[in-house]
């Protein structure tokens, strides 16, 4: 079994209010990344976070926006 790689993500939460709206995170590096299992408690605009993630592989989303992550 191959492990996916994980990597470390400081920035701030914003709500994108395209479509049906999303939640997604502006690295400190400008990064814009997109979670597709963002705790509700992370879900608040402005909010400092530092999480573990790695690349969502095999993934699609209708949003044109960020890379797409999952939170471990």
């Amino acid at each position: 079994m191959i492990k996916k790689k994980t990597f470390q993500i400081a920035g701030k939460v914003v709500y994108q209010d395209i479509g049906m709206g999303f939640w997604g995170i502006i690295g400190d590096d400008g990064k814009e990344w997109l979670p597709v299992n963002l705790p509700s408690r992370y879900q608040v605009k402005n909010k400092r976070v530092q999480l573990t993630a790695k690349i969502a592989e095999d993934t699609m989303s209708i949003f044109m926006w960020g890379t797409m992550i999952e939170i471990v």
